[in-house]
């Protein structure tokens, strides 16, 4: 069975433990008060299934989605339609962005970021966002930085196993394996999910997932920021503004402004 990027599987318990206008950390409050006098257009890169976008145009915002998982942008619209909302959605590669619209701000919230997986294409990224925003549009985004309790001895070995009960009454069971893993040096973490879905004790459906995740330093991507060309860079910790990083266990919030 080869690897799937956002699958079925993947969709559902990403449906079920990231519902629509649950908040992390204060983070869907925080992005609504920095968008409420937004006239223009928004993007959301990196959508998912709506868990951010949704609460965003309850509130009367004109918010686009972008998403490379066609999965989760069949989530997404169908969470929207139930709602009676129909914002512009796009499947697209955000290396290769190209939207009709500028945006008055871009927002990428989850630390979705760090799942681009190359420094190279990440940087690629950052240049389409750039090139989408308005003069004087806001690029908003936050980060954070991995646990440190990985070791080569767990290499190769499933563990991390989780179950997820569905409406209906079926059973996903999730394994990870931890393929790669360099925390200093390159900044990456490769893993393995297995998913299961089980029906009356019977396996039904079978899905794995290589997730990849890149992290950078506070000050690092700051300077990647800078070097796209973006202005008034900002970074608070844990969506409050002006509260100044201090530990690896905080949110990383950063605001840029296209010159």
């Amino acid at each position: 069975m080869s690897f799937s990027y956002y699958g079925e599987l993947c969709t559902e318990v990403y449906d079920l433990t990231k519902k629509v206008g649950q908040s992390f950390s204060g983070d869907i409050e925080y992005y609504r008060e920095k968008l409420k006098h937004c006239k223009g257009r928004i993007l959301e890169a990196m959508v998912g299934s709506g868990r951010v976008i949704i609460p965003l145009l309850e509130s009367g915002l004109i918010v686009d989605g972008v998403d490379y998982s066609a999965q989760m942008l069949a989530s997404c619209r169908y969470r929207c339609e139930a709602r009676g909302l129909a914002p512009d959605l796009y499947q697209a590669n955000l290396q290769e962005l190209s939207l009709p619209h500028k945006y008055e701000a871009i927002i990428i919230p989850g630390g979705s970021f760090l799942l681009i997986e190359q420094r190279e294409e990440s940087i690629q990224v950052l240049n389409r966002l750039y090139e989408h925003l308005e003069p004087g549009g806001r690029l908003i985004l936050d980060l954070f930085l991995p646990d440190n309790n990985y070791n080569s001895s767990e290499l190769g070995r499933w563990d991390g196993t989780a179950t997820y009960h569905l409406p209906n009454g079926d059973l996903i069971t999730m394994e990870g394996k931890n393929a790669e893993v360099d925390l200093f040096f390159n900044q990456y973490r490769v893993s393995y999910l297995k998913y299961e879905k089980w029906r009356k004790g019977v396996l039904i459906q079978t899905e794995l997932q290589r997730f990849a995740m890149r992290w950078y330093g506070v000050e690092e991507f700051k300077m990647i920021l800078e070097g796209i060309g973006f202005s008034d860079v900002t970074v608070c910790a844990d969506f409050v503004d002006g509260k100044k990083p201090s530990n690896g266990n905080q949110k990383f919030v950063y605001q840029a402004t296209k010159v």
